[in-house]
């Protein structure tokens, strides 16, 4: 690989937590028998199918998360309860990592749910170097998803109590996932629990 190729293939990896994916390296002219041999060579890990991880730099404590967001594509999101367990908004325990792509995926892996939604841009954040639904629409989603209303009302007071959303933001985000869900976002923003 050539000196400004790999350049090019580290900037790519530097956004993304040391990770790139063989379509990403491929853009770049790096063929995948290429990225064979310098897995063999051990500059490169292959962390899965498509997707490789530059060897200088080290794991992230959310690898699963980087790994199954480049395998989901280039327009997945995280979302859903992983998207809330990265923000630390609540004590829910994903069972399986949660991704939003704009359309269905053919893709179904184990271990993964995908989510299929129209994400505005302005519903978008980067969270050290992940793209991941911002809190509101996190908030919204869980909540839509029917997640435990203890755990959505303890996901609000801890967004509201950090700053990380503001109420109007919360309740914007609620209103476009239906009466309901802005019933018990409201709900935990007044601290009245209803039975």
């Amino acid at each position: 690989m050539q000196l400004e190729t790999y350049d090019r293939l580290y900037q790519i990896a530097e956004a993304q937590a040391g990770y790139f994916t063989t379509a990403q390296a491929q853009a770049l002219g790096i063929a995948r028998a290429q990225l064979s041999r310098y897995v063999t060579a051990g500059k490169l890990e292959r962390s899965r199918q498509g997707v490789y991880r530059l060897t200088p730099f080290p794991r992230v404590p959310y690898e699963d998360l980087f790994i199954a967001w480049l395998a989901a594509g280039p327009d997945a999101v995280i979302s859903h309860d992983s998207a809330l367990a990265l923000y630390e908004l609540s004590d829910a325990l994903p069972a399986r990592i949660h991704i939003t792509v704009p359309r269905s995926a053919s893709r179904r892996r184990p271990g993964y749910r995908l989510h299929t939604s129209r994400i505005t841009p302005v519903e978008i954040t980067h969270y050290g170097g992940l793209k991941v639904t911002t809190v509101a629409r996190t908030i919204a989603d869980i909540a839509f998803d029917g997640l435990a209303d203890d755990l959505v009302i303890q996901a609000v007071q801890e967004t509201v109590a950090r700053g990380l959303a503001s109420p109007d933001q919360l309740l914007a985000a609620a209103a476009q996932r239906g009466p309901a869900v802005a019933h018990l976002i409201q709900r935990a923003l007044s601290g009245v629990l209803e039975p």
